[in-house]
């Protein structure tokens, strides 16, 4: 394989900067190291910003595979031979690579934010700015809505999400107070949720609020479900000396991210001093601390604030 690239073939057409606008862009795709010819994979095409930078640096025989479960993504896609999009979760990264004849990739890219287009499009449910049904399903084939959640989990259930996904003061008080109040008053939209809520509200009601919805996003998505699969699916996918970079934009997501590149695997393995046996990491961290945004980025893409890149390569077993 080559590092420079002959006979590249820019893509014809461009990312939707409207849809969304790829944050740690540059940073991103030096973290990857691209080679002209490889096989690249973007877990989260969304506008298809961080695809397009990829496509610039490969070459007629370098090849994208582009996954996002969100039917909107689609129109993003470029006209171009070297990509192919699969429209479902990144959880299911093997299968789906496998049904292409791949087996082994070049690099792995996952840019874990929501998109600036979900947030704007007002009846996707994802922002507390518009009213719209509370809906937020990434991908609408799905049954299980945000309102389903308010309206048939159980109090414990309600407290657990909010104060393990949206790290809610009152978290306890506030599952408490739904399921009073869903047995008497809809809480099926944003605004209906939100005025009923008013009076357990803890601090600035913006950023209350935006943890709450942050909480119940996840739920419905199972992202945190569908991060760990796609992580444990790095080690086997990637070749040796390739590498995978991933960006997440929450504590929770981050601490997933930074202990899988650690160790390489999610098991809990016990000391015993009678087993000379130790799991091996195939993989190695290559930023020691996550990469974030330039001032001059986040003063042009504020949502970029809370971003963090973490980059890992597949090591040369011997």
């Amino acid at each position: 394989m080559k590092n420079e690239k002959p006979n590249s073939i820019p893509p014809k057409a461009g990312p939707n900067s409207d849809y969304h606008t790829p944050v740690l862009l540059k940073e991103t795709v030096d973290g990857l190291k691209i080679v002209a010819d490889g096989i690249y994979v973007d877990c989260t095409f969304g506008g298809g910003g961080h695809s397009k930078a990829i496509l610039e640096k490969l070459d007629k025989n370098g090849k994208l595979i582009a996954f996002d479960q969100d039917e909107d993504a689609k129109r993003n896609i470029p006209k171009d031979p070297r990509i192919i999009f699969v429209p479902h979760n990144f959880r299911h990264l093997q299968r789906f690579l496998k049904l292409h004849n791949i087996n082994v990739v070049d690099g792995i890219l996952a840019d874990l934010g929501v998109s600036s287009h979900q947030f704007d499009e007002a009846e996707r449910g994802f922002s507390t700015r518009h009213d719209a049904p509370l809906d937020m399903r990434m991908d609408q084939r799905q049954s299980l809505t945000a309102a389903d959640v308010i309206a048939n989990y159980s109090e414990q259930q309600l407290h657990k999400i909010f104060e393990q996904y949206g790290e809610v003061t009152n978290s306890k008080t506030l599952a408490r107070t739904i399921v009073e109040l869903r047995s008497t008053q809809s809480l099926k939209s944003i605004n209906a949720f939100k005025q009923a809520l008013h009076g357990v509200v803890k601090g600035n009601p913006n950023r209350y609020f935006a943890q709450v919805f942050q909480a119940l996003r996840i739920e419905v998505n199972d992202e945190l479900g569908a991060l760990k699969e796609m992580l444990q699916q790095i080690p086997p996918l990637l070749k040796p000396g390739c590498r995978a970079a991933i960006i997440t934009f929450h504590s929770l997501e981050d601490r997933l991210v930074k202990n899988f590149f650690r160790r390489g695997t999610f098991e809990q393995t016990e000391e015993n001093p009678f087993i000379m046996s130790k799991s091996v990491n195939e993989l190695k961290v290559i930023t020691k601390k996550p990469i974030e945004a330039s001032e001059e980025e986040m003063k042009q893409n504020p949502r970029a604030r809370s971003a963090k890149l973490r980059v890992v390569e597949k090591v040369m077993m011997v």
